[in-house]
């Protein structure tokens, strides 16, 4: 059956971070979740839980595990155990948890900036070094593409003065939404091993591909390599249950996975049970004809948004993702001020995220969700629009 994405969903009497945060008079674009419905598989599983109406603890039980590892081998052919697939609260729990259990005191945690704002901060929970290895920016015309920087990412390697513990990927990456090729990811996994270095691999856009592109698993491309990464996933972003703090890691290697498991329980990260009950049923295929045409509605997005960037939004560069609902934009040529975030808000009321928090590379940018009914975006780009036409004025 088809499913409505047009479908307007008033957000604004809910306590939605997304939609409260700024006046009722402001789109916001900004924070990374959909205004659409979860899909009804995932709902259903929820209302048959809170019929039951006892929310006491729980754990993953096998059989979740079960329908995880079928998904990596449904998905990308990649054979996972149930014994190495983890429980945790989400990514960001996930990648804090990894840097205490791969990196020695006085190491450091390698990232690819600009990046998703999170990443910047792992270092200082955990008490290390943060190093950089920027990726590389070229325009086409009024296109911007990321790729990796190979000199930066040898340059990076050991910076700081610091042995790099582990290198933390945002694969397909957050927020210029490139998603790695193969021959990449072979390249940085094989530079990380001849260093010593670790790698957690945060996936979580992994199922938000868009126009046919491709993800690989770093982890699935050999075993020696799965033997030092930590892979996360979560339902969150793909189906939409961010609220519900559910993710997974997994990690093949034994030792690294008690290690990985101890720092978890050590540092009392609890997976929300209703989280746990929505995850079986995102990842279990019930939901996939829905996933097949949010990509479509999706990538019909993304076109139209880059296609009123080259056409309406002079001065505009964009990034044309290839997985995530997120579009980067680069609006250093206008030189907005006090920031390109600072004006769409104050003069468009549209809300975006600030480049600069994306780290090194992020100044003059900022980042769009486009995971909405077209009527918003296009509603919300209109006002981009004008807001720049008064300012040339």
């Amino acid at each position: 059956m088809p499913y409505d994405f047009d479908r307007v969903i008033d957000r604004r009497a809910t306590h939605s971070i997304k939609w409260k945060l700024y006046g009722p008079d402001v789109l916001p674009l900004w924070v990374a979740d959909m205004d659409f419905p979860a899909p009804e598989p995932v709902l259903a599983a929820l209302r048959r839980a809170v019929r039951h109406g006892v929310f006491g603890y729980e754990f993953p039980t096998r059989e979740l595990r079960e329908i995880v590892a079928a998904r990596m081998d449904k998905l990308y052919g990649w054979k996972v155990s149930p014994e190495m697939v983890v429980a945790t609260p989400g990514v960001i729990a996930g990648f804090t948890a990894a840097a205490g259990a791969v990196c020695a005191a006085g190491e450091g945690i390698l990232i690819q900036p600009p990046v998703y704002p999170p990443f910047l901060g792992v270092h200082a929970k955990a008490g290390l070094a943060r190093q950089f290895a920027p990726l590389e920016c070229s325009a086409y015309s009024q296109e911007l593409r990321y790729s990796v920087d190979w000199e930066a990412f040898a340059r990076g390697l050991n910076s700081e003065g610091a042995h790099t513990g582990m290198f933390l990927l945002c694969s397909p990456h957050n927020p210029t939404g490139r998603a790695f090729s193969r021959a990449d990811l072979q390249r940085m996994a094989e530079l990380c091993l001849k260093n010593g270095t670790a790698i957690c691999s945060d996936e979580i856009h992994a199922e938000l591909l868009l126009g046919g592109a491709e993800h690989v698993p770093v982890a699935s491309l050999a075993p020696e390599i799965a033997a030092r990464t930590v892979t996360l996933i979560a339902p969150s972003k793909t189906f939409n249950v961010a609220g519900l703090h559910c993710g997974f890691a997994i990690v093949a290697e034994k030792e690294l996975r008690g290690r990985f498991k101890n720092t978890v329980e050590r540092m009392a990260m609890h997976v929300n049970s209703l989280g746990l009950v929505a995850a079986q049923a995102a990842f279990s295929g019930q939901c996939d004809g829905w996933l097949a045409d949010l990509r479509a509605y999706l990538t019909a997005n993304r076109d139209f948004l880059a296609g009123f960037v080259r056409r309406e939004l002079n001065g505009i560069r964009i990034t044309v993702p290839e997985a995530t609902y997120l579009a980067w934009l680069d609006c250093r040529e206008l030189n907005l001020l006090p920031s390109p975030h600072k004006f769409f808000l104050e003069q468009a009321k549209v809300a975006l995220n600030e480049g600069a928090e994306f780290g090194p590379g992020g100044e003059g940018f900022v980042r769009l969700n486009f995971g909405c009914p077209r009527r918003t975006l296009e509603e919300a780009l209109e006002r981009m629009k004008r807001a720049l036409l008064t300012c040339a004025r």
